[in-house]
């Protein structure tokens, strides 16, 4: 039976880190400096919460440096092994990234603004280990963290064609995420501001966003 792999971004302590684990998250998303967002934390925070993390989840850090090695010493500050590149970076970067850290797991995001996306497949698939398909509007300065939805049926085309695997994110809850999996099988869910009330990591909805997830893998299968 295949699984939907599951991230749960926005940490902001070791607890919530620790409640994500418990619900069965995969990876918990760890969100640096950026322009805008929710869940925003410094790197010492980051740090904290990565060395603090159970051993069955992978901490994830989110940045949005542009350069290799910008987004190494971002990396080395979190001491993590996973990195989400929320800009849409020069290919080039994984690259130079692959020599600099071969032990890191490289997502790059892709903004799904329109049918554009799809184009960006070619770029990053030889170079990225997976892909993550947000809502933001990097031209605006939207990087990630919007709680809107974007075009499924994109997503749908993009996961299909991708020869590597694709988290989706955008504006999911535990109301719509059923759905979205049944339309685009994406290899995992990423969710940060659908499942936070008063900017703490809600329990009853983790709960909830993760039984409809389960839910809708066991009809596709």
């Amino acid at each position: 039976m295949s699984r939907i792999r599951v991230k749960i971004c926005c940490m902001a302590s070791p607890a919530e880190a620790a409640l994500a684990a418990a619900a069965g998250a995969d990876l918990v998303g760890l969100v640096g400096p950026m322009p805008s967002g929710a869940g925003i934390i410094t790197p010492q925070s980051c740090r904290q919460i990565a060395d603090a993390a159970p051993a069955w989840v992978t901490p994830v850090l989110l940045t949005q440096s542009e350069t290799a090695e910008q987004i190494e010493c971002d990396i080395r500050a979190a001491n993590v092994y996973a990195v989400q590149l929320v800009r849409h970076v020069e290919p080039r970067v994984h690259e130079e990234l692959a020599r600099r850290l071969p032990g890191v797991r490289r997502f790059q995001v892709i903004h799904v603004e329109d049918q554009g996306a799809l184009s960006l497949i070619a770029a990053y698939s030889r170079r990225a280990d997976a892909f993550l398909l947000d809502s933001g509007r990097p031209g605006g300065g939207e990087l990630g963290g919007t709680g809107r939805v974007h075009d499924w049926a994109i997503s749908e085309a993009f996961t299909r064609t991708s020869p590597i695997p694709v988290f989706l994110a955008g504006g999911l809850t535990p109301d719509n995420v059923a759905a979205a999996v049944r339309q685009v099988r994406p290899f995992g869910i990423d969710v940060c501001s659908g499942l936070r009330t008063d900017e703490r990591l809600d329990a009853d909805k983790l709960t909830a966003f993760m039984s409809e997830i389960d839910r809708a893998d066991r009809e596709g299968t």
